[in-house]
């Protein structure tokens, strides 16, 4: 009878630990792990320089008052850092009942295509976008 009562003890331990646990509250004694609530921002992504031009992806953009982070495209003069223009790649439209940083859609790569004309971008959905550098429009890249 005592080996019984002892397994219920440590079961009914066991239990209240675990309860504990799913509730979000450590045992006395034991440290809670710290709960993410923020999604981790993007890496940096390389600007990239075509002709006399720096393309960078700015992650900021709200805090820059562009009204969304990730999706812009800002080009620079690559001899004086003075911005030229910022073109829109793609919008991000926001839930209001969820987090705003866990619909942030961010630029990961960009590279200048293969005549020079445009600005080819990925982001982190895996979708792929052209940027005209003459008339600054995006478009879903569509080439294989």
């Amino acid at each position: 009878m005592t080996r019984r009562r002892s397994g219920l003890v440590a079961a009914a331990i066991a239990a209240a630990v675990l309860a504990a646990v799913a509730c979000g509250k450590a045992p006395a004694g034991a440290e809670a792990a710290p709960v993410a609530k923020k999604r981790a921002g993007p890496d940096p992504v390389d600007p990239v320089v075509i002709g006399a031009v720096r393309f960078e992806a700015p992650a900021d953009g709200k805090a820059k008052g562009l009204g969304q982070n990730g999706g812009f495209v800002v080009a620079h003069d690559a001899a004086t850092g003075a911005e030229l223009w910022t073109a829109k790649v793609y919008a991000i439209a926001y839930k209001a009942d969820m987090e705003g940083d866990k619909q942030d859609i961010f630029i990961i790569e960009m590279k200048p295509s293969a005549d020079g004309r445009a600005l080819l971008v990925s982001d982190d959905r895996g979708r792929r976008w052209k940027v005209d550098l003459a008339s600054h429009a995006a478009a879903p890249d569509t080439t294989p």
